[in-house]
């Protein structure tokens, strides 16, 4: 099956103040309330998020970018990539494009990632400091329960189904008859055991993650807990999380009790609602955007 198709952006370019340029791309009405997208990997790119998260561009102006490493923001700098560096970048980010007052959507990595930036703006106020955040299945707050994560995601690539899914594709002869529908075939198998339903992995937009960077990122946070340091953050947040994602549900519960923040449950997604379940994630979206939206402009 052909993946959906992603508008081209209004506007589009390389950032100037960070180390290394990053690409972005930005959707929507000029001058509506700007919400920043953070996307998953670490190594990913951002377009694995569309079309599906322009469903907010008809209220929002969306900005998009590739973190460093991946997509169009791939280096020749052999240097490892930490999460200090994406951190870092985050920061000049923000101020190159004045987002003020900062409204963050963080997805998967992505939602780490804003809850590490947040951590520091917590600690440093001459940072811009987010004013919401809505977080769609944030990687794991611990390397515990980044472990079992994993575990669980080795488990589900090797049930028997898959197994033999698999097998049919390398057998089939796709691959020389038709190398695009093969390599769409064998993208959808290598994410299936992110689904609640493993066939809705067709509708994903197809993607790459840049390893070394995934490794060395992960490897930057050693044994990391940010459950101590979530307490310091507090501005209006929404975790959701899908019941059947492999990502432990503790992992989002403890960071929204941690946050004072609400938590809601996707029943029949897995780590990927805005595919599976939009209609459900968007009706918990819209009223948290559309409130603290009349609270931002009271301050």
């Amino acid at each position: 099956m052909t993946p959906l198709p992603i508008p081209e952006p209004r506007v589009s370019g390389y950032t100037k103040t960070t180390e290394q340029p990053l690409y972005w791309a930005m959707y929507g009405p000029e001058g509506a309330p700007r919400l920043l997208v953070l996307h998953g990997g670490p190594g990913a790119h951002h377009d694995y998020m569309l079309p599906q998260l322009l469903a907010l561009a008809d209220t929002y102006e969306l900005l998009f970018y590739d973190q460093r490493g991946g997509g169009r923001s791939k280096t020749d700098d052999r240097a490892p990539i930490t999460y200090r560096t994406h951190v870092d970048d985050l920061k000049n980010l923000i101020v190159e494009f004045d987002l003020s007052p900062l409204s963050i959507i963080g997805y998967s990595w992505g939602g780490l990632l804003a809850l590490l930036y947040a951590i520091e703006a917590a600690r440093d106020r001459a940072i811009e400091y987010p004013r919401r955040l809505f977080l769609i299945d944030p990687a794991p707050v611990t390397r515990k329960l980044r472990d079992q994560f994993e575990h669980e995601m080795s488990r589900r690539s090797q049930t028997i189904d898959l197994i033999e899914q698999r097998g049919e594709l390398q057998r089939s002869g796709l691959r020389e008859s038709d190398p695009d529908a093969y390599r769409q075939r064998l993208f959808e198998l290598g994410v299936a055991g992110y689904f609640a339903d493993p066939r809705q992995a067709r509708d994903l937009t197809p993607f790459r993650v840049t390893g070394r960077v995934q490794q060395s990122v992960w490897e930057s946070l050693g044994d990391y807990d940010l459950l101590p340091d979530l307490g310091m953050v507090r501005t209006p947040t929404v975790i959701v999380h899908g019941r059947q994602d492999p990502i432990p549900m503790i992992s989002s519960e403890a960071a929204a009790e941690q946050l004072g923040a609400k938590f809601h449950v996707i029943e029949n997604a897995g780590h990927v609602p805005y595919v599976e379940q939009p209609e459900a994630l968007w009706a918990i979206a819209r009223p948290f955007l559309a409130k603290t939206d009349a609270l931002i402009a009271m301050q």
